[in-house]
């Protein structure tokens, strides 16, 4: 089976991790607390590279999403946004989540930098959920 994608709902869904990413970093909700915990300088290097990488990996996670909510929709049937929705959250905690956790512990890093950024993955997985979830493609 080949997952029919809707690629204009992948598009926009990436587009908004970006403007997920600069709400939940900006100084007055998480950035300051994240630059502190990450050890961070807002004063360093151009952030052109680590944006257009972002962009570039937030392309396979909507791209990913799309396709893995097609098959389980095909599969379970049901409302298409409440299978994405479902799909996203199980991605996430499978795959971000558990990496994310695992990574940080063994890089000593500390609980409250683990859990800002797993939520924030949440919250954008949950985001581009919701528009590919009301966009489905046409078949």
């Amino acid at each position: 089976m080949i997952p029919e994608i809707n690629y204009w709902a992948v598009l926009l869904a990436t587009l908004s991790t970006m403007l997920v990413g600069t709400v939940w970093y900006t100084p007055k909700v998480f950035g300051k607390t994240w630059m502190r915990l990450a050890k961070v300088d807002p004063s360093g290097k151009s952030a052109v590279g680590p944006i257009l990488v972002t962009v570039i990996v937030s392309f396979i996670s909507a791209w990913v999403l799309a396709g893995a909510s097609w098959i389980a929709f095909e599969f379970y049937g049901g409302s298409f946004l409440v299978g994405t929705l479902l799909t996203g959250v199980i991605l996430w905690a499978g795959f971000t989540a558990s990496r994310f956790i695992t990574h940080d512990a063994f890089e000593g890093r500390p609980a409250a930098l683990t859990i800002m950024n797993i939520a924030h993955e949440l919250v954008t997985v949950l985001v581009m959920a919701v528009i590919i979830g009301v966009w489905p493609p046409a078949v």
